[in-house]
């Protein structure tokens, strides 16, 4: 495949207002979005995951929207393997294409490659299995902050199987999971160009809380009820629909539910700041700044092929 095929990936904290760019860049170069958000793939979080309208949907294709149950068995290994399958095709007709998301694994799953993690074996399984039942996720927490705390900088620490499988790797091989996914990169048969959005902090929290607010106006609480009896499935241990959850089962009231869905949205955005600030190869906008943002791709693609 030649170099001058290109993948444009735009990235940056949820909220920032991603969605609306990428459809006027998709437009404008004519192709469509393969979205990296991993639980916007799941049908049944429309509301929760501020999946694209049905209008958004009509005005350019998107891969990976709604194409799932949250039954079927999906993870970032396949997207990376499906992602190439469809990059693949795309570029024999076209040399730009374009993904776009906040989810940090996937991203990087189809940028550099998965790593090669060691399977954990039963005995070291059973024994955290146990150890988060007794114990509780905190404990378990605080021993992967000692182990791996860069890996600990990063993680969920709300979520028990990243936690858990964090220390399964630790305890087991005597190496800190990070080094595990810190691998040479995979080299790719295409250029990547890689694009942040931000906004100044307090923009961002504001865009935040105002969504959440607008989620709760359009029935996040009654998509979070009709999900309730699925809770234990990884993919609803999520920011918005687990705070709703504890609502549900009476842990506190619906105005401290909310507040906490901001709270830990923002806390997120920042953990995914955190993220993106290690890769040298993100060039950072404003997301306004549509008309720079393809000069700045075209540019790229010009130097490239003259």
């Amino acid at each position: 495949m030649s170099s001058a095929k290109t993948l444009i990936v735009i990235t940056g904290p949820t909220a920032v207002g991603k969605t609306a760019l990428c459809l006027d860049i998709a437009q404008h170069f004519g192709i469509p979005i393969i979205n990296a958000d991993s639980r916007q793939i799941y049908k049944e979080l429309k509301i929760g995951t501020a999946s694209p309208t049905s209008e958004q949907l009509q005005l350019v294709p998107l891969y990976f929207v709604g194409s799932l149950s949250l039954t079927d068995y999906y993870s970032a290994s396949l997207f990376e393997q499906q992602v190439l399958e469809i990059l693949s095709r795309q570029f024999r007709s076209h040399d730009f294409a374009l993904m776009a998301g906040g989810s940090m694994m996937y991203i990087d799953a189809v940028c550099d490659g998965i790593d090669d993690i060691p399977t954990v074996d039963d005995v070291t399984r059973e024994t955290l299995k146990r150890r988060l039942a007794q114990e509780g996720l905190e404990a378990l927490v605080e021993q992967l902050k000692e182990l791996d705390p860069e890996y600990y900088e990063i993680v969920d620490r709300q979520n028990p199987r990243r936690v858990v499988h964090g220390l399964e790797i630790c305890l087991m091989t005597g190496k800190t999971y990070t080094s595990f996914r810190k691998r040479e990169k995979k080299e790719r048969p295409f250029r990547i160009v890689k694009i942040g959005l931000n906004r100044p902090r307090e923009e961002l929290y504001d865009r935040i809380n105002q969504r959440v607010d607008q989620m709760m106006q359009q029935g996040l609480l009654d998509e979070a009820k009709a999900l309730y009896p699925m809770r234990q499935m990884n993919a609803l241990n999520t920011v918005g629909y687990k705070e709703l959850f504890d609502y549900l089962d009476g842990r506190w009231p619906l105005e401290e539910a909310v507040e906490r869905i901001k709270g830990n949205t923002r806390r997120y955005a920042r953990k995914q700041l955190t993220w993106y600030k290690k890769d040298p190869q993100i060039r950072w906008f404003h997301p306004d700044d549509k008309e720079q943002i393809i000069s700045y791709i075209s540019q790229d693609y010009e130097q490239r092929n003259n």
